[in-house]
């Protein structure tokens, strides 16, 4: 019998890796640079930016509630100190995000995502059994995880043994990965109760052979990053055959995924609008880009059908063969999110670089900086409130990275006033330079310096 056992259990990971292979992408607390991390928000941008998974971090408020937060003490992300084990979830839920989302329980994430079926989750255990040997967070996980028929679109991972062990008995299907920041902590003792082992990318690149080590022992490879800006790691993952990535950029994910499969197109279906100052041209398809006597308007709305990948840029379908470059289409922005921002110019930062960017993606930067001391016109918006992108005739800026320039009366901060908080930028310059040009000759940050009226 212990044979047969032994048999099955060897066959039921083989059928794991196999049905699963892949370069699998998860979005680390969902899409956190565009949006606050581990909200419906974030999760949804991470899906809708081509997320196989959105991985979120569990606690247990003071009565027992599954809550879906990173960390313990929520000031981080409510601005409010308060901590989760000592905190009833009915006041743990009347915190806010800055996008105006509460805290919400495990329970409230699995009821709106239930009839979603393409949506699926990595879950984290947060919990140190050696301070706390109780099981109650896994046995509540497990419980819920049942509840709402979720068994087979969920993951488990944990830096704790001890956890996975448990879930092992809990949920002795489930696919559970190993999360480790030393190679110390693979050992055989783990790896037979688990599918995958998560690396940071140090080690997995210090340390390459341990790829193929594992997936010799039916184990697959996630490797956990920020990976940002860094377009040789993002390849160096690919060509050493990793199974997937947990990260904080999904749509670079994505992206890399497609350069693994080959794919070249994926749906997208929502609602997006146009607001460059001047027309833009549509093509026929992205492969062989023929412009068209056909034009998308500034204001237009367009119905994004698919998103396509072709020679490193993004395109979308937005009808029957009719195309046009993502860089000028928003998914994400309103047009009161750019309102207050539309018709003013840029500055550069005094004493600071802005880089910038050839598309609106971490990935396409450049050597440029945006020059000192010259006004720009923003010609166009794209990115996310949080996370905006503006467009000159020098390329892609992040907002962020310069001084927006025209704020100069009360009617000009109206609507600026009524912006939630995640969408109102505050590196805003307060004072008219009617003359700039003619302080060329003179250090800007003088002059901005005695004006005392920059936001920082």
């Amino acid at each position: 019998m212990k044979l047969k056992s032994r048999c099955m259990l060897a066959i039921f990971f083989i059928l794991i890796f196999l049905t699963s292979s892949g370069f699998t992408v998860v979005g680390h607390r969902g899409d956190p640079t565009k949006y606050p991390e581990e909200t419906i928000q974030s999760n949804n941008s991470a899906f809708d930016s081509g997320a196989d998974y959105v991985e979120l971090d569990l606690h247990l408020s003071k009565d027992g509630v599954l809550v879906v937060s990173h960390d313990d003490d929520l000031f981080r992300v409510t601005h409010t100190h308060a901590i989760v084990s000592q905190n009833t979830f009915q006041t743990l839920s009347q915190l806010q995000y800055d996008n105006g989302e509460h805290i919400i329980s495990l329970d409230q994430l699995f009821t709106y995502y239930k009839n979603k079926p393409n949506t699926k989750f990595v879950l984290e255990t947060k919990i140190d059994h050696s301070i706390d040997p109780s099981y109650e967070l896994e046995d509540k996980i497990a419980q819920t995880v049942k509840k709402y028929h979720m068994e087979k679109r969920i993951m488990i991972h944990s830096f704790s043994n001890a956890s996975l062990f448990h879930f092992r008995k809990l949920l002795p299907d489930a696919y559970l990965i190993q999360i480790v920041g030393s190679l110390k902590r693979i050992n055989f003792s783990i790896l037979p109760q688990v599918n995958a082992v998560n690396v940071s990318s140090d080690i997995i690149q210090e340390h390459p052979f341990l790829i193929h080590w594992l997936h010799r022992l039916h184990r697959q490879v996630y490797v956990w990053a920020e990976m940002d800006e860094s377009p040789t790691l993002w390849h160096w993952l690919i060509n050493k055959n990793v199974d997937g990535v947990v990260t904080n950029f999904p749509a670079t994910g994505f992206k890399y995924k497609l350069a693994k499969s080959g794919t070249k197109k994926y749906p997208i279906n929502r609602k997006g609008i146009y607001f460059g100052k001047t027309k833009a041209p549509i093509m026929m398809n992205p492969y062989v880009r023929i412009k068209q006597n056909r034009y998308v308007h500034p204001g237009q709305t367009v119905n994004v059908m698919y998103g396509v990948r072709a020679d490193d840029k993004l395109y979308y379908q937005i009808a029957e063969k009719t195309f046009i470059s993502a860089e000028f289409v928003n998914l994400d922005l309103t047009r009161k999110d750019i309102a207050p921002y539309e018709y003013k110019q840029i500055l550069a930062k005094p004493n600071q670089k802005a880089t910038i960017y050839e598309l609106p993606e971490n990935s396409a930067k450049t050597k440029r900086i945006l020059p000192q001391n010259k006004l720009f016109k923003i010609e166009n918006f794209n990115g996310t409130p949080q996370n905006m992108w503006l467009y000159t005739k020098l390329g892609w800026i992040k907002a962020k990275d310069i001084l927006f320039y025209g704020f100069f009366t009360k009617e000009d901060f109206q609507d600026y006033n009524s912006l939630p908080k995640i969408s109102r930028y505050n590196n805003l310059v307060l004072l008219n330079y009617p003359n700039l040009p003619a302080y060329k000759t003179m250090n800007y940050f003088e002059i901005l310096k005695n004006t005392h009226e920059i936001i920082k």
